[in-house]
């Protein structure tokens, strides 16, 4: 099987998280979100650092499958279970599977 439109779709997707800066430290925002304005400018910048944070956390998370699909398919165990998300672990089916 040819593994490699998998390949180029998990390195494009990786490519993706760390050009658009997914996983570099939220030093910035938070430098800027200083206690300066009343307490509802406060929240709000306190606000956005949290949903910053929150989709930081699930890049993170997303770049991690990525190099564990890459790794599978260097070993030679990576299986194709769902195309629209190749970084996926197992598909819906198979995880029903697991579950019953």
């Amino acid at each position: 099987m040819d593994l490699t439109p998998y390949k180029e779709a998990l390195l494009k997707k990786r490519a993706e998280i760390l050009g658009a800066g997914g996983i570099k430290p939220l030093q910035a925002s938070m430098e800027n979100n200083t206690r300066q304005g009343d307490m509802a400018d406060q929240a709000s910048g306190n606000n956005e650092v949290h949903i910053q944070l929150k989709l930081k956390q699930t890049d993170a998370k997303i770049l991690q499958a990525i190099e564990e699909a890459l790794w599978r398919i260097e070993k030679g165990t990576y299986g194709v279970c769902l195309n629209a998300i190749p970084w996926t672990r197992v598909c819906i089916s198979c995880k029903e599977k697991q579950n019953a």
